[in-house]
C-alpha cells in the first residue's frame, strides 16, 4: 500500500496561456504590446484566492509582479498582462495562495448581515491579525496590533467589529503581509517579443541586376538604387534581395533553366561563391561591400529595410569546396553530390553537409556569415528552404543570433509540409511563406485563415502571404489576368498583416510554361532566376496605383495591421468573401468578389457585434479604394464587377 503524502497541494492552475507545447516554445508577441496572460485557478472548499503575475526579462534575474485578477468567478478564469518593453526573451509564471484574511471578512461580514453575533468569529480574525504583526515591523507592526485590539473591543458589537475589520487601510497592510501558507508558483513559461516588423510589412522581392535599362547587361546595386523612389510611391516596407553573392560558372544554368549557359548568361544566384567570393561576398557585376552599405542607406532613407536571402548552399565554385571538402556530400567515387529534386537537377548547386563531422566548424562559420550581414546593417534574413537543414540547427542558430541582436527577424520559405512549417516558427522562426498562393476558394481560404489566426497557430506562426514569387506563379494570375492580379491583391493586403509581390507583379506579368515538377501546374516563362530582365516599369494597364492605395489603406488603419481580429461574414453568394477586423474603434468591413471572369452579387449579413455597433443599428461605411459612402445595416447589397472593381475596402465611419 503507498505511504500517504505528508503535504496535499489545495490549490491547481491550469489553463495557462500563453503557452507553446506546454511551454516546450515560447509564444511570439510584439514589444511595445502589454502581454496579456490567462489562467484558471482552483481551490477546494469556499475560500477566497488572490494571485499575482510575475515577469522578467530573460536576461534579469529578479522578477516583477504584476496584477492577476479573477474575471470570471464562475469560471474560475483569471487575467492579467505584462509589459514587453524592448525586443527579446521574457518569462512569466503565475503565483496563487489563499487569502486567509479576505475569506474570514467574507465570512464576518455576511454573519454581520444576518443578524447573528460574531464574538467568536471576531477572535478569530483578531488572532490572525496578531499573527501577522508578529511577522511586521515598525509601523506596519503597530497598526495591526491596534486592528486586533480594535477588534477584540468589538467582539460583542457586531457592526463595529465589521467596520473595524474592513477598514481599506488595514486592508492593504494585510493583503501585503499576510502569510501565503498554500502559496503555490507555476513552471516559467517563455515569450518572444519582436519588434513591430516581425507582424506588419508590406514586402517586395526585387532581384538588383535586372533594374537596368540595357538588355543583357547587369545593372549595379548603385543603379538598383533608382527604383527606390517607385517603390517609396508604392509604400513598401521591406525590400527583400535574392542573392547577391558571386554567382559560380561551373555547370552555370542557362535561359529557361536549360543545363548549358550560353556566354554571358548570369547564372542563377542560389548557385553561390566563385573565386570572387563565397556567402560574405558581393557579387563583382553588382558592386562592393561599400555599394551595398550605401544601397542599404538609400533604402533607409526611403522608408524602406532590406532583406537579404540566406541561401545555404554552394556552386562548385565556392571557396568552401576547396577548404572544407568535409562539410559536403560525397558519393562513393568520392565526387561530390550536387541538389536533386527529381525531376529537377541542381548541377550547378552543392548541398552542405549538417551531419559533417566537422559540423561544429560549420555551424561556427554559417554563424559569421549571418554576423557579417547583419554588421552592414541587415536586420532580416529569407531563408531558403530551411526545412531541409536540422531543426536543431535552426533552434540554435536564431537563438543565438537573437541574443545578440533581438531586433533581428527571419522569413522561412519553407513551402512543405504543415507540421514542418509550423516546427520552424514554433523553433525561432519569425515569419513564414504559407500556403496562400493556392487558395483561390472561398472554403478554403477561410479554413485556412480560420486556422492561422486562432489558437494555437496564432501563438507562434506568423503568416506572410506572397502573392507570387519567382518559383511559384499562381494559375488563377495565368487565367484571369489583370482582374485576379487586383483581386489577389486586395485579398493578401487586408487578410495578412504581412504580404508580398515579387517584382513583375504590379505589371500583371503571367506569361507561363509547364511547371517541370508538377504536370498540373505553371511556372514563369524566360524565368528572372537564370536571365537579366529589362522592363518599362510604367507599362499601361500597371497595378501601381492600386498597390499605393491599399499600401497607404494598410499604414492608416491599424485593425489591418492584426491578424487574430479577423472575422468572416455570412454572404448569400459564395463567390463573394468577406470579413471585418477591428481594432479599438477602427473597423474595417471588406467584400471581395472571388470569381476574376464574371459580375457577382448579393447580400452581405452584418451582426452588430461584428462591428461594434447595437444590433439593426444603422451606419455609413465608405469604400477607402474608391471613396463611395454607402447606408449600411444588418444585411447589405454588394455587385462587384471584378473588370471593374474586384472589392470593396469598407470603413465603419460613424452611425447614420
Amino acid at each position: 500500500m503507498p505511504e500517504a503524502p505528508r503535504d496535499v497541494a489545495h490549490i491547481l492552475i491550469e489553463d495557462v496561456h500563453p503557452s507553446v507545447d506546454a511551454g516546450r516554445w515560447p509564444a511570439k508577441r510584439i514589444a511595445g504590446r502589454p502581454c496579456g496572460v490567462e489562467a484558471a485557478i482552483l481551490r477546494d472548499g469556499h475560500v477566497n484566492l488572490r494571485a499575482v503575475l510575475l515577469w522578467r526579462r530573460a536576461d534579469v534575474e529578479a522578477w516583477s509582479e504584476a496584477p492577476f485578477a479573477c474575471v470570471e468567478p464562475g469560471l474560475d478564469r483569471w487575467r492579467g498582462e505584462f509589459p514587453l518593453a524592448a525586443p527579446g526573451a521574457h518569462l512569466f509564471a503565475i503565483r496563487a495562495w489563499t487569502d486567509l484574511y479576505g475569506t474570514w471578512l467574507d465570512d464576518l461580514r455576511r454573519r454581520v448581515e444576518s443578524g447573528l453575533q460574531v464574538r467568536s468569529e471576531a477572535l478569530e480574525g483578531a488572532a490572525l491579525l496578531d499573527r501577522v504583526a508578529a511577522g511586521a515591523s515598525g509601523g506596519d507592526a503597530g497598526a495591526l496590533k491596534a486592528a486586533s485590539a480594535r477588534l477584540k473591543g468589538a467582539a460583542d458589537r457586531p457592526a463595529d467589529a465589521l467596520a473595524a475589520a474592513a477598514d481599506p487601510a488595514l486592508r492593504k497592510v494585510v493583503d501585503r503581509l499576510q502569510p501565503r501558507d498554500d502559496e503555490v508558483t507555476t513552471a516559467p513559461l517563455r515569450v518572444y517579443a519582436d519588434r513591430a516588423r516581425a507582424l506588419v510589412g508590406a514586402w517586395y522581392e526585387l532581384f538588383p541586376r535586372s533594374q537596368g535599362a540595357v538588355p543583357g547587361r547587369a545593372s549595379t546595386l548603385r543603379e538598383a538604387e533608382r527604383r527606390f523612389p517607385d517603390l517609396k510611391k508604392m509604400g513598401f516596407d521591406v525590400l527583400y534581395l535574392p542573392p547577391i553573392h558571386p554567382i559560380g560558372t561551373t555547370h552555370r544554368k542557362g535561359k529557361n533553366n536549360s543545363l548549358t549557359a550560353k556566354p554571358g548568361e548570369p547564372g542563377s544566384p542560389w548557385a553561390i561563391g566563385s573565386p570572387a567570393g563565397g556567402h560574405d561576398a558581393v557579387a563583382p557585376e553588382l558592386g562592393t561591400l561599400r555599394d551595398f552599405d550605401h544601397f542599404v542607406a538609400e533604402a533607409a532613407r526611403h522608408g524602406m529595410e532590406i532583406a537579404l536571402d540566406f541561401a545555404l548552399q554552394c556552386s562548385p565554385d565556392h571557396p568552401w569546396v576547396k577548404t572544407h571538402p568535409e562539410w559536403f556530400y560525397r558519393r562513393p567515387d568520392g565526387s561530390i553530390k550536387y541538389a536533386e529534386n527529381p525531376p529537377k537537377k541542381y548541377e550547378d548547386i552543392y548541398p552542405l553537409n549538417f551531419d559533417s563531422e566537422d559540423r561544429a566548424g560549420l555551424f561556427k562559420e554559417i554563424r559569421r556569415v549571418l554576423q557579417v550581414w547583419i554588421d552592414h546593417g541587415v536586420k532580416i534574413f529569407r531563408v531558403d528552404n530551411p526545412h531541409t537543414k536540422p531543426p536543431g540547427f535552426w533552434e540554435w542558430l536564431i537563438a543565438d543570433i537573437q541574443a545578440k541582436h533581438p531586433d533581428v527577424l527571419f522569413l522561412a520559405e519553407a513551402f512543405t509540409r504543415p507540421p514542418m512549417m509550423k516546427a520552424l516558427g514554433k523553433l525561432g522562426y519569425t515569419q513564414s511563406y504559407t500556403y496562400f498562393a493556392w487558395r483561390t476558394g472561398k472554403a478554403e481560404l477561410t479554413a485556412y485563415l480560420e486556422e492561422l489566426s486562432r489558437p494555437p497557430a496564432s501563438e507562434y506562426f506568423r503568416p506572410n502571404f506572397f502573392i507570387n514569387t519567382p518559383d511559384i506563379l499562381p494559375k488563377i494570375l495565368v487565367d484571369g489576368g489583370r482582374p485576379a492580379f487586383r483581386q489577389r491583391l486586395v485579398l493578401a493586403a487586408t487578410l495578412s498583416p504581412s504580404y508580398g509581390i515579387y517584382s513583375g507583379y504590379e505589371l500583371n506579368e503571367n506569361a507561363a510554361i509547364p511547371h517541370q515538377a508538377f504536370p498540373d501546374d505553371v511556372e514563369y516563362a524566360d524565368s528572372e532566376k537564370y536571365e537579366i530582365r529589362v522592363r518599362d516599369w510604367d507599362a499601361p494597364g500597371n497595378i501601381k496605383d492600386l498597390v499605393a492605395r491599399l499600401n497607404a489603406i494598410r499604414r492608416e488603419n491599424p485593425a489591418l495591421q492584426e491578424l487574430s481580429n479577423l472575422r468572416f461574414l455570412t454572404t448569400s453568394d459564395d463567390q463573394l468573401l468577406a470579413y471585418v477586423k477591428r481594432s479599438g474603434g477602427n473597423t474595417l468591413l471588406v467584400v471581395v468578389n472571388l470569381d476574376v471572369h464574371r459580375v457577382r452579387e448579393g447580400m452581405v449579413d452584418v451582426p452588430g457585434a461584428a462591428i461594434g455597433l447595437d444590433e439593426g443599428a444603422p451606419y455609413v461605411v465608405r469604400d477607402l479604394l474608391t471613396d463611395a459612402r454607402y447606408p449600411w445595416g444588418g444585411r447589405n447589397y454588394v455587385r462587384l464587377d471584378p473588370a471593374v472593381e474586384p472589392a470593396h475596402v469598407f470603413r465603419v465611419e460613424r452611425p447614420s
